[in-house]
């Protein structure tokens, strides 16, 4: 199996990338964002429990985040591997999934990071926000602070994957096409 950590800063490309990379490889694509919205609009037990934290503008604790990405791994046992996007965020969430996969004798190939700089990031960003409709997307000071959050935790995950040699960075700039190809040159070698 190959199991892989896509990581970048909002707006470096992430979903558009995990679509042609997970038919490129057979690999299932697993959003933290879409898991979490399915299962509070589906009204799962996991998500009213992430919803009750949510209502109280608390952060869903790392053990209902990860009950939740597992109960996706395990919807797809005959899956060749994962692209996880989004998640870990923390290192006790990278320890977590390292220990989940463990329990399958499995583990992460790697953490792929797009590395875009933060001035692109932000018109990207404040152009998507034109036609998305995401609030998040369309104030420059909320997006800086998306940025900053990024970077004090992503600066922890770096450090993980590369302390066991899994933490490789892609330049993020240039055409899809071209992203997608140094992407590839990774991939190939997980």
């Amino acid at each position: 199996m190959k199991n892989i950590v896509l990581f970048g800063p909002p707006g470096a490309g992430k979903g558009t990338q995990a679509e042609v990379l997970k038919d490129k490889y057979d690999l299932v694509h697993i959003s933290t964002g879409d898991v979490f919205r399915y299962n509070i609009k589906n009204a799962t037990d996991l998500g009213k429990l992430a919803q009750s934290f949510m209502d109280k503008g608390d952060l869903v604790p790392d053990e209902v985040t990860i009950d939740m990405l597992k109960a996706e791994v395990d919807k797809n046992t005959d899956a060749n591997g994962f692209i996880f996007d989004g998640f870990p965020r923390t290192e006790s969430q990278a320890k977590a999934l390292d220990t989940f996969l463990a329990e399958k004798n499995e583990n992460i190939n790697g953490m792929v990071a797009l590395e875009v700089p933060e001035n692109l990031l932000v018109e990207r960003l404040l152009k998507r926000g034109e036609t998305s409709g995401r609030a998040d997307d369309q104030d420059e000071s909320k997006i800086r602070n998306r940025f900053n959050e990024y970077q004090t935790k992503t600066a922890i995950l770096q450090d993980y994957y590369a302390a066991q040699n899994k933490y490789f960075g892609v330049n993020g700039v240039g055409s899809i096409e071209e992203i997608t190809g140094r992407l590839c040159q990774v991939f190939d070698k997980l």
